[in-house]
C-alpha cells in the first residue's frame, strides 16, 4: 500500500500497508485449534470481492459507506459455511468481533441482505472471505495429499482500529481491519491479504523479521488475496485480477486503475529495491504471478504455499527462491522446477 501503511522490521504485527509478524511473545494468548466442524450453513451478501474488481467501474468512490445505485451490481448471494451453531459468526475458521453496531445474529437459514450502510455487512465480508482462503487451501490439498496450512480459528477484529490499515498480530493470531477511508473489511482482497500474513505463521511462526523476508510476506499476502478471489469467482469474469484491492486504493490514489499493489510489475532485485517492504514486496509478487501464468494456479499455488513450511522467519529472497525450485521439484518434476526458477531469475531473485 502506499506510505501511509509502512511498518517497522520489529513490530508485533503485519499490517496491509499491510504486514508480516513476528515470534510469539511470552505470555501472549495462546492460539486456538479450530473447533470441531458444525456445518451449519447460512445465506448472505458480500461484495465479491470488491465492487469496483467485480463491476470495472473506477469511478466508484467511498462516500462514508452510503449504499448508493452504482453498486448495486456488486452485491453477490454467497454461502457462509463452517459455522459452529452459537447463533454467532464465529466458525471452525474464524471468530468475528466488532466495536462497531450490533453484532450479527445468525438465527435462520439466511441472514438479512445487509448492505455497506448496515455495519454487519462488514461482518459478515469477514467471516465469508476468510472462510473462503481456507477453503481455496483444502482445494489445494493442504490438509489432505499436503500438510494442513492455518487450520485454526483465528480472531477477526472488524473497525477496531481508527486508521486506514489493517494487521495481523502474531502474539494473538488475530487480525484487525481498519475503517480509514473505505473500510477495510469491504473489500475482500484486503481481508485475504491479512489471512496471508497468518497463513506465513502458522507455517513459520514469527515470519518476517528482516527486510527480505518481510518483503517476501508483503508479496505472497498480496499474491494469495489475488488467488483467493479468481478461484471464487470460477467462471466469473473479474476487472483487472493483477490490482489487489481496488476499492479500498479508492481512497489514496487518484489514477486509475485504481491499485494498492500490482503482481504484475517488472521491478528486478536490486536495482529497483528501495528498502520498505510494500515496495520491495513487489519484486516477490511479480515472480510469484509469472509462476502461476506459467504452471497455472493449482500447481503454483501448491509449489509457493509448500515451500513456505521450508522458510526460515529470516530467509532471504535468494534462500526463499531456491527452496521454491526445489519443492517444484519435490512435488513435480525438473521441468517444473525450471519454470520456477526462470522467473525468479528474470527478476534478479536468483543467479
Amino acid at each position: 500500500m502506499s506510505s501511509r501503511r509502512a511498518r517497522r522490521i520489529t513490530a508485533l504485527v503485519s499490517t496491509i500497508g499491510l504486514c508480516a509478524a513476528t515470534g510469539v511473545a511470552a505470555g501472549a494468548t495462546p492460539v486456538q485449534a479450530a473447533p470441531e466442524a458444525a456445518g451449519q450453513d447460512v445465506a448472505a451478501t458480500v461484495f465479491f470481492p470488491n465492487p469496483v474488481q467485480s463491476t470495472g467501474d473506477e469511478t466508484l468512490t467511498d462516500r462514508k459507506d452510503t449504499d448508493y445505485a452504482a453498486l448495486a451490481p456488486a452485491y453477490h448471494q454467497v454461502t457462509l459455511t463452517d459455522l459452529d451453531g452459537s447463533g454467532t459468526l464465529s466458525g471452525r475458521y474464524v471468530r468475528v468481533r466488532s466495536e462497531t453496531g450490533t453484532a450479527v445474529a445468525v438465527t435462520g437459514p439466511s441472514l438479512p441482505a445487509y448492505h455497506r450502510d448496515a455495519d454487519q455487512f462488514e461482518q459478515v465480508m469477514g467471516y465469508y472471505w476468510v472462510t473462503t482462503a481456507q477453503h481455496y487451501l483444502q482445494s489445494l490439498g493442504f490438509g489432505s495429499a499436503l500438510p494442513a496450512v492455518n487450520d485454526r480459528q483465528i480472531e477477526l477484529r472488524i473497525n477496531q482500529y481508527g486508521g486506514d490499515n489493517s494487521f495481523f498480530r502474531d502474539t494473538k493470531a488475530d487480525i484487525t481491519l481498519g475503517k480509514g477511508g473505505v473500510d477495510d473489511a469491504e473489500d475482500g482482497e484486503v481481508i485475504v491479504h491479512e489471512y496471508g500474513h497468518s497463513v506465513q505463521d502458522s507455517q513459520v511462526p514469527g515470519f518476517g523479521t528482516n527486510l527480505q523476508s518481510g518483503s517476501i510476506g508483503e508479496g505472497f499476502s498480496d499474491y494469495l488475496a489475488v488467488a483467493v478471489s479468481e478461484w471464487a469467482a470460477g467462471s466469473g469474469a473479474l476487472g483487472d485480477p493483477a490490482c489487489v484491492a481496488d476499492w479500498d486504493s479508492t481512497s489514496y490514489t487518484r489514477t486509475t486503475p485504481h491499485c494498492l499493489r500490482r503482481l504484475d510489475g517488472t521491478k528486478v532485485y536490486p536495482a529497483d529495491a528501495v528498502g520498505e517492504v510494500h515496495a520491495d514486496g513487489e519484486i516477490w509478487s511479480s515472480a510469484l504471478w509469472a509462476i502461476r501464468g506459467a504452471l497455472g494456479d493449482t500447481r503454483a499455488s501448491r509449489v509457493i504455499i509448500d515451500a513456505q513450511f521450508g522458510f526460515t522467519a529470516d530467509t532471504t529472497f535468494a534462500a526463499a527462491a531456491q527452496t521454491t525450485v526445489d519443492t517444484a521439484r519435490r512435488l513435480y518434476n525438473a521441468g517444473v522446477a525450471n519454470t520456477v526458477r526462470q522467473a525468479f531469475t528474470q527478476r534478479g531473485l536468483l543467479p
